[in-house]
């Protein structure tokens, strides 16, 4: 393209990456077993069991299951479209990766910064939730861990209070240390968490049910199931069931993570289609009968509490599974933390490899074969936003991060179905253009739903990310060095 600004890597360039070996490449060693568990294990988490009652206790009510339906159908369209794209250009680096190669350098930049901002600002607020379901869980059984310490002090005149979550700090230290050890025993570690959240999960599932045929479909706190606007926008009635949406979203974050692990699947071909199809699939239906039987349990209004799932596992008398359902709750956390990470990594990596970000980014283990640098050093920067940051914060901008690289996968599968038509596509997209254009509308909506101050702190976020990329990147992106060598006249 005449504006280098917009241009391209190439699909051959993409490719070759694809299939490189080696010391200085990543290790090849997931299966489609593996790629499901971690989709698994990054959307089951704070999604299912917290912020679900806290979205039906604030936004939807009992609705909240329609909430889950049109978050599911924004994903369901953009995963169609992300299957497209990883069996294609099996590359690390997810949407980041695909915008270079459809839409241009500028926007790939733009969503490799938001994707920064969506793994590791979420993997730091989950491991705020982590730490707080473990006082808890500790607590339950008559442990308890010293008190977090605290600071007061006064900045430009205003007074501030830290509390320093060591908790938070050192768990994201460990999910740190196995990262770089390696992205099998990383993959291994999350298919063991995996099996028990789903465990846990089919038996809420399978309790609740139990207990309202017991007891002839009661109590039922369906009524109202839609509860009337309170007047303001977002509170209650439709409104509120796409605000839910919107919040709800930030609990199927996660298989988008899968297609950063492309250049690390044995056959990523066959392999990246079902995994984030699969684990996309299979946690929608757990969602959508988690919420109906968590609402029809329990009043909606006593909802908005840390631990809803447990609240729910009471109601039916079997106390004894709130010890399981804590645990799964720990263990979803964790997997969370850890499929944010290794994406983020991974998002580094190909930016770096670009030359968009520093060369360390994208130096690799001798012997781990993994990303060791950039692991180390966004594992302590994640470790101190988890250490310092509350739990409230960020969760909405996560969310809005992945729905704005939602759009653009979206976007990126119709141009590249344009402009390379004849290309061999191992897995494609159907009903094209009709499913990226519904992918467009469904993210955009969701996006449009969150409050204005979550959209402010986007734009601001992109600020600083384009601040980097006009100091920084546009001196050393090797796309825009070659874009200079075919056009000696281009400035």
């Amino acid at each position: 393209m005449s504006n280098p600004l917009f241009a391209t890597k190439s699909l051959d360039s993409l490719l070759h990456e694809a299939s490189e070996t080696g010391e200085h490449s990543l290790r090849r060693a997931l299966g489609s077993i593996n790629l499901v568990t971690l989709g698994i294990g990054a959307i089951i988490g704070a999604g299912i069991f917290v912020i679900t009652g806290q979205a039906a206790a604030q936004f939807a009510g009992p609705a909240i299951v329609i909430s889950f339906v049109l978050a599911g159908l924004a994903c369901a369209f953009a995963g169609l479209c992300y299957a497209e794209f990883a069996s294609l250009i099996p590359v690390a680096g997810s949407a980041y990766t695909y915008s270079y190669a459809t839409l241009g350098e500028l926007v790939a930049w733009i969503i490799g910064w938001d994707l920064i901002l969506e793994y590791a600002f979420g993997a730091a607020t989950v491991a705020v939730g982590w730490s707080g379901h473990l006082r808890a869980f500790l607590k339950d059984i008559g442990w308890s861990l010293p008190a977090m310490p605290t600071s007061d002090f006064t900045v430009f005149g205003r007074s501030l209070h830290l509390t320093y979550d060591y908790i938070g700090f050192l768990v994201i230290a460990a999910i740190t240390a196995i990262l770089v050890v390696g992205i099998k025993e990383s993959a291994d570690f999350t298919t063991g968490i995996v099996i028990l959240k789903i465990a846990v999960v089919l038996v809420f599932i399978a309790l609740a049910t139990a207990f309202l045929l017991k007891h002839h479909w009661q109590p039922n706190h369906w009524h109202p199931f839609l509860p009337p606007n309170t007047g303001e926008r977002g509170q209650f009635g439709w409104s509120g069931v796409l605000r839910g949406a919107g919040v709800v979203f930030f609990a199927y974050i996660g298989f988008d993570a899968v297609s950063t692990a492309a250049q690390e699947a044995r056959n990523p071909k066959r392999d990246m289609p079902f995994g984030i199809l699969g684990s996309l699939v299979i946690c929608t239906i757990l969602y959508i009968l988690v919420s109906g039987l968590l609402t029809r349990l329990v009043p909606y209004t006593q909802l908005m509490v840390p631990d809803p799932v447990v609240i729910g596992i009471r109601a039916t008398g079997q106390h004894w599974a709130t010890f399981l359902v804590e645990l799964g709750a720990l263990a979803g956390l964790a997997s969370v933390m850890l499929v944010m990470l290794l994406g983020q990594s991974r998002v580094f990596y190909s930016m770096s490899r670009d030359g968009l970000l520093w060369p360390w980014a994208s130096k690799i283990h001798a012997r781990f074969r993994t990303p060791y640098l950039t692991s180390i050093v966004v594992g302590f920067f994640v470790a101190i936003l988890a250490m310092l940051v509350p739990l409230s914060v960020l969760d909405e901008m996560t969310s809005v991060g992945t729905l704005l690289a939602f759009v653009l996968v979206c976007i990126g599968v119709w141009i590249l179905r344009r402009s390379h038509p004849h290309l061999n596509r191992p897995f494609r997209t159907p009903l094209v253009p009709l499913v990226p254009i519904l992918g467009v509308v469904f993210s955009t909506t969701l996006i449009v739903s969150l409050s204005y101050w979550t959209q402010l702190r986007l734009l601001v976020w992109l600020i600083i990310g384009l601040v980097i990329y006009f100091t920084y990147s546009v001196r050393h992106s090797h796309v825009r060095r070659l874009h200079r060598e075919a056009n000696p006249l281009a400035k």
